[in-house]
């Protein structure tokens, strides 16, 4: 059974034990103990620093 887990998982994994993003969770755990806030900030400051660099991306609406 496929479930979308964007939309199902909102107020928490509904699948439990049998989610199939498990990994990612125990990553995101790992990364979280062992990477300072302090670091996390200046990583977030140099996504926004990058992003700001990128040339503008034009959306044309669809005719």
């Amino acid at each position: 059974m496929a479930i979308n887990c964007a939309e199902a998982c909102i107020n928490g994994c509904v699948l439990g034990d049998k989610c199939p993003n498990l990994e990612y969770k125990a990553k995101a755990a790992k990364f979280i103990s062992e990477t300072s806030l302090d670091q996390m900030l200046e990583m977030a400051d140099n996504a926004i620093r990058k992003k700001r660099m990128e040339p503008p991306q034009w959306v044309l609406p669809e005719e």
